[in-house]
């Protein structure tokens, strides 16, 4: 053996009792303990470790209860390990009151087992209350701790063995399974990989070596472990594997003896088998020149030094990680806050809230909120985006005889003269059309009064979210008075933008001094009229059939009474009005600018009127009218109705554009004035007044059950964190 191994109680010690990194191994031990409780919740946070990984029937097992000297895992010839176990070695001197080895289990605190066939049966017992009892595997860990003073401090994880053929209720992706629950527990940068190998088997295509490289590409935390060593073909050893010359590790190699399953079967003692281990290695011819890398006591050796190295390197790093984790729930516990009792304290506490709630959403409308975004806009700045680039770009793309067509104002000019033909551009169909225009106006108002008010409750749900996650109730009748007081806030809004729209309506100036007027638009169209007929006629010239078209059309106006000097006549009298003409139509103080009809009065006697019905009235034929339709279309397109329909048309976007603009600037104002800055300055006497009652508290701050449940679990692990940290 090697120097120092000695015996104890029947038992062997495989190394000496003078163990080595006793300052730091006990000191992640004591984390373990500590942190067990909430593993699940630091699944971040890794404590070094060794993990055992090795083919089913690879010799683990074997090697651990080497390790601790005691026959104590359960043992069979298809798969033993089906719950990871966690087995942390402890070396303890014996006393008076404790002279004995014993084992204890996290799941049973208190209770320990000095017989250590027991502590097999418990852990085949707790495998079977999770895993089945027909080998099924589970990732739920066994916690074990053996104190002796015949084993050197260090932590262990038994993973389940590879399998490639599922048994019992084994599921077929059984082999995919185990390879993910040991590739959770190495992965971890503070794991050591304690790859175990058969030599019987070729080690280049060995599972566990290349699991661990997988885990490890680099090989600075994996050790190899070759067993079975005794068992190789006559004239064979592994002395190359030893070396690391088939596949190299940094941490090396150590070479073990197991015991066999004679031994087993006949329980022979873990002396006797280390006792036989020590004589095949001193008597055999390769293996007793690499002393340093065979037997258990230098493995045990090996991984108490590297573990403690591991250790201390890891042990700062850990200790931050702690304090982070600290910090982080130290912040979440203040946020939850503590359990309030008394009726001054809750209603300190409502006030606060309704105090902090009504200032994070004057913030946030002000552009003054904490967390000021970067990558999009939030808050006021949204309810400017509405104002200039929704409501006034949208009516300044808005063209006002957009949907008016030719036909729509002809029809309302004619409409608008009554039995008489129109002499003037009349005034009233102009303001009709504009009326109809302008209220068209009052849709996109209100639309953007709702996307204000909608933006307004948007930013009161992100008021005080943290503090009010712990009373649903409160958050609750928050946002109910909020849509309430917001919907009051609302109505004056939307009734002053309604009175913009009729005001509009109800008066049309047209004094206005932007409003171009009657005198320049019908210049306007004439101009356009002269060159639009210019166009006509250019075409017209290179055509000889088109000359003569024009020929009758022109003969066909002198019969219908227009001559040519018509249109420079109407420019001529642009704004004189004819004397003592009534008219019932108002005009724009402009001059017959369409001509008027030229009728000469024949004088005929009474004699000549009467002989005339009374020829009439002995003839055989008569002139019959053929019946108006239902509907009546705007006569025939003309010069005349071309100019009136220009005029209006630039009538129309003249006066429209000064309306807009008033829209445009009122609009804005009216929803700020109502809606934005009313709430802003009533919002916390209404809260006040509303919801601070002594009748109300209590529900009010009632906690939600969930948020009791968090702080109540925030709070031990805080505690277990602030513990892990003053040990460590």
């Amino acid at each position: 053996m090697v120097d120092g191994a000695h015996y104890r109680n029947g038992e062997a010690n495989p190394v000496s009792t003078t163990t080595i990194g006793s300052s730091v191994i006990p000191t992640v031990h004591k984390l373990q303990d500590i942190l067990s409780p909430i593993s699940d919740e630091l699944t971040k946070i890794s404590l070094p470790q060794v993990a055992v990984v090795g083919s089913q029937s690879s010799g683990k097992s074997s090697v651990l209860e080497a390790l601790v000297g005691r026959d104590f895992l359960p043992r069979g010839c298809d798969i033993c390990t089906r719950r990871p176990l966690v087995l942390m070695l402890e070396n303890r001197a014996l006393t008076p009151d404790d002279n004995a080895e014993y084992g204890e289990f996290r799941h049973l605190p208190g209770k320990r087992f000095y017989d250590f066939h027991k502590i097999r049966d418990e852990i085949q017992a707790a495998t079977e209350r999770e895993a089945g009892s027909n080998k099924g595997v589970s990732d739920k860990q066994i916690s074990l701790k053996i104190c002796s003073p015949n084993v050197l401090n260090m932590t262990l994880v038994d993973l389940p063995g590879i399998t490639k053929v599922p048994v019992g209720d084994q599921p077929s992706d059984i082999e995919s399974r185990i390879r993910k629950m040991i590739m959770a527990h190495i992965s971890q940068e503070n794991c050591i990989i304690l790859a175990v190998t058969p030599a019987n088997s070729d080690l280049a295509t060995s599972d566990a070596l290349q699991m661990a490289r997988e885990a490890d590409p680099n090989g600075t935390r994996t050790i190899g472990v070759i067993t079975k060593l005794d068992i190789m073909d006559r004239g064979t050893d592994a002395c190359n594997f030893l070396l690391g010359k088939v596949v190299p590790l940094r941490l090396g190699y150590i070479g073990v003896v197991n015991r066999s399953q004679e031994d087993i079967n006949y329980n022979r003692s873990i002396r006797n088998a280390l006792a036989r281990e020590e004589r095949f290695f001193s008597d055999h011819p390769i293996y007793n020149g690499l002393s340093d890398r065979c037997g258990v006591p230098q493995l045990a050796k090996k991984l108490n030094q590297i573990l403690e190295q591991h250790i201390r390197m890891v042990l700062p790093n850990l200790k931050a990680e702690l304090n982070s984790r600290a910090a982080a729930l130290s912040k979440e516990l203040s946020a939850y806050g503590e359990v309030i009792e008394s009726k001054a304290d809750q209603g300190m506490i409502l006030l606060n809230i309704l105090k902090g709630y009504c200032e994070d959403f004057i913030a946030m409308v002000d552009g003054k909120g904490q967390h000021m975004s970067t990558k999009e806009l939030s808050g006021g700045a949204r309810i400017n985006y509405i104002f200039q680039s929704i409501f006034v770009k949208r009516l300044e793309e808005v063209d006002p005889c957009e949907d008016l067509t030719d036909d729509d104002i002809r029809t309302a000019v004619q409409n608008s003269t009554g039995p008489r033909n129109a002499l003037f551009v009349p005034e009233a169909p102009f303001e009709v059309l504009i009326r109809r225009q302008i209220v068209q106006l009052l849709d996109p108002s209100l639309q953007c009064l709702r996307f204000v008010h909608d933006e307004l409750m948007k930013m009161s749900r992100s008021c005080q979210a943290t503090e009010l996650q712990r009373y649903p109730f409160l958050r609750s009748r928050l946002n109910e008075e909020m849509g309430q007081f917001m919907f009051g806030g609302r109505k004056p809004a939307e009734s002053m933008i309604r009175n913009l729209i009729e005001m509009e309506m109800d008066y049309i100036n047209s004094s206005h001094p932007n409003f171009i007027g009657g005198n320049k638009a019908v210049e306007l169209a004439m101009q356009e009229v002269k060159s639009t007929q210019d166009n006509i006629n250019a075409e017209r010239i290179s055509t000889p059939e088109r000359e003569q078209r024009l020929r009758v059309s022109i003969a066909r106006s002198g019969v219908n009474g227009n001559t040519s000097n018509q249109g420079s006549h109407l420019q001529s009298n642009n704004d004189k009005a004819p004397a003592g003409r009534n008219s019932s139509t108002r005009s724009w103080g402009i001059s017959s600018i369409f001509g008027s009809k030229v009728s000469s009065g024949v004088v005929t006697s009474r004699t000549n009127l009467h002989e005339t019905f009374h020829d009439t009235e002995h003839s055989s034929y008569t002139i019959q009218l053929r019946e108006p339709p239902s509907i009546l279309r705007a006569q025939e397109m003309t010069e005349k109705v071309a100019v009136g329909i220009i005029v209006t048309k630039v009538l129309l976007r003249s006066y429209y554009d000064i309306v807009r603009k008033n829209i445009q600037d009122l609009v804005p104002k009216t929803i700020m004035h109502f809606l934005v800055n009313h709430t802003k300055r009533e919002l916390h006497n209404n809260f006040v007044q509303k919801l601070y009652r002594d009748a109300l508290f209590e529900e009010l701050l009632q906690e939600h059950a969930e948020v009791a449940a968090k702080r109540k679990h925030a709070r031990e692990v805080f505690i277990v964190l602030k513990q892990a940290i003053q040990v460590s």
